[in-house]
């Protein structure tokens, strides 16, 4: 009798063992297979996004110079018209980020800076000056320099920057639906997202380039 219960006890135990390790074959290879497939996604959403603008402004330059010992006043005009296209972009494939299988989180630990790009066109007109000083490589940078100033200060005062940050949050949200539909946990700048909305909290700074 002993002998027919010791064997059932035996058995039993070898069911739950064989049980134990069938679960855990199975847990780990869903974690395995959740964690490629968190990565693939992650790779899916981690892209380029552009928001482009265009400004426009008509720019008076002029300047004065003494020659000769100062005995002479020299002075260069020009009507410049400048046309520009501006990009703001966010390169996600900069995304870092690490995966806990085991807790089933994924972390955002780095967001890139975007990058403001400037492309002016410039159209000159009534260029004007003296014999004795005329108009040079130097000036012509010094015009580049402050139209270039003049385009971010418009830039800085439009909605591009906004509208970049508006997309930024649109595409990050992709990281939440991904996590939350595998029943994931994301978290970013150690702060659990919890839904779309959380990404908004956060300050995407800018880089002026």
């Amino acid at each position: 009798m002993r002998k027919i219960l010791f064997g059932i006890i035996i058995t039993l135990l070898i069911l739950w063992t064989y049980q134990l390790y069938k679960r855990h074959q199975e847990r780990s290879a869903y974690l395995e297979a959740n964690t490629a497939l968190i990565q693939q996604e992650v790779k899916n959403v981690r892209k380029l996004i552009v928001t482009e603008g265009h400004f426009s402004q008509v720019f008076n330059y002029q300047q004065s110079e003494k020659i000769l010992a100062n005995l002479l006043t020299t002075e260069k005009k020009a009507l410049v018209v400048v046309n520009a296209d501006v990009t703001v972009a966010y390169d996600l494939s900069k995304v870092d980020f690490e995966i806990d299988k085991d807790n089933q989180t994924l972390y955002i630990t780095g967001i890139p800076e975007p990058e403001i790009k400037i492309f002016p066109d410039l159209k000159y007109y009534d260029i004007s000056s003296d014999y004795l000083n005329p108009f040079n490589e130097k000036d012509f940078n010094k015009i580049k320099d402050q139209v270039n100033a003049a385009i971010q200060k418009k830039i800085n005062n439009s909605g591009l920057k906004e509208n970049a940050q508006n997309r930024l949050i649109t595409e990050l949200s992709q990281f939440y639906v991904l996590t939350n539909s595998m029943n994931w946990k994301l978290v970013y700048n150690n702060e659990v997202i919890e839904n779309k909305e959380d990404w908004e909290r956060f300050n995407y700074s800018f880089t002026e380039n």
